[in-house]
């Protein structure tokens, strides 16, 4: 009888043992549990803090002149017909055509030259490639308003105010330091081994940019083209330095002029800042995986 108490202690043990793993393992998913949901109802919070003015914005809008003296947030009566009467108060539709024009081209122009200049930074073994990145780096330190005076006096003599040259040509030389940071970061996650086979194989480097790198970055190129895209349609002191003929007005520029114009209705107003408003929005909610993919694959993570 002692043998059997004996030869069964092992087993209780065992299930013991089992049994605080059990809990253990109950307990950690239960802190993980209530972590994600403290963390959803926060994110929750502050998306409805965040949204309240995007819906005060639309809310008024759709007010009329008066009722927008009378600081209600929810309108008495929907007035839809401020859309159309806010767009045809000022040709928004030429503003809208130049401001593609832009975007467009800064796009394009960023996309480009970044992702080669970033590529001849990752990929690239040359003379003073640190160097040169550290200096590229330091222009970030530098404020925008530090370098308007000489880039307007060098846009001046090449007699190119009042066109869109000086908002565009830009983009064709880097499109600016972060961008270039960005996808270099990108381009380094990428393996040494697939551009060694394809010299291997008498690829040239523009064919292993092309055919190979370009293909495997399309998250970190749809990041910089929404960055591009958001930071040309919102541009309001570029144009406003370098255009002066209103029928070559962006957008931005179109909503400052509507307030003389209109004497400030502020319910067509917010009716022509909500349709302009709405590119960025749908850009980025159609391309947010591509977006959230080229941040984190980059290494830029909180």
């Amino acid at each position: 009888m002692k043998m059997t108490k004996e030869a069964g202690n092992p087993g209780e043990s065992m299930t013991a043992r089992t049994d605080q793993a059990g809990n253990a393992r109950r307990k950690r998913a239960g802190k993980a549990l209530a972590g994600k949901a403290l963390t959803y109802i926060l994110l929750i919070v502050l998306g409805t803090l965040f949204f309240i003015p995007f819906l005060w914005m639309i809310m008024t809008s759709l007010k009329g002149n008066a009722e927008v003296i009378k600081q209600n947030f929810f309108p008495e009566e929907l007035l839809f017909s401020n859309y159309p009467k806010a767009l045809t108060t000022m040709p928004f539709l030429q503003y809208t055509a130049n401001t593609l024009k832009i975007t467009i081209l800064n796009m394009i122009g960023t996309v480009l030259s970044a992702s080669l200049v970033a590529y001849a930074f990752a990929k690239l073994r040359w003379r003073g490639r640190d160097i040169w990145f550290m200096i590229m780096l330091a222009t970030m330190m530098l404020p925008s308003q530090v370098t308007q005076i000489p880039l307007f006096v060098l846009y001046k003599k090449l007699g190119w105010l009042n066109t869109y040259l000086p908002l565009v040509v830009g983009s064709f030389f880097g499109g600016g330091a972060f961008n270039i940071f960005l996808l270099r970061q990108f381009f380094s996650t990428l393996p040494n081994e697939l551009s060694e086979a394809a010299r291997v194989d008498g690829c040239s480097e523009i064919g292993i940019f092309g055919h190979i790198v370009l293909p495997l970055c399309k998250p970190a190129l749809a990041t910089i083209a929404i960055f591009s895209f958001m930071g040309s349609w919102n541009d309001f002191f570029g144009p406003l330095i370098y255009l002066t003929e209103p029928k070559k007005y962006t957008i931005a520029l179109g909503l400052r002029a509507f307030q003389g114009y209109s004497g400030v209705q502020w319910n067509l107003l917010m009716a022509a800042s909500v349709v302009v408003a709405l590119p960025t929005l749908i850009l980025f909610f159609c391309f947010q995986n591509y977006f959230v993919k080229g941040i984190t694959l980059t290494g830029i993570k909180g």
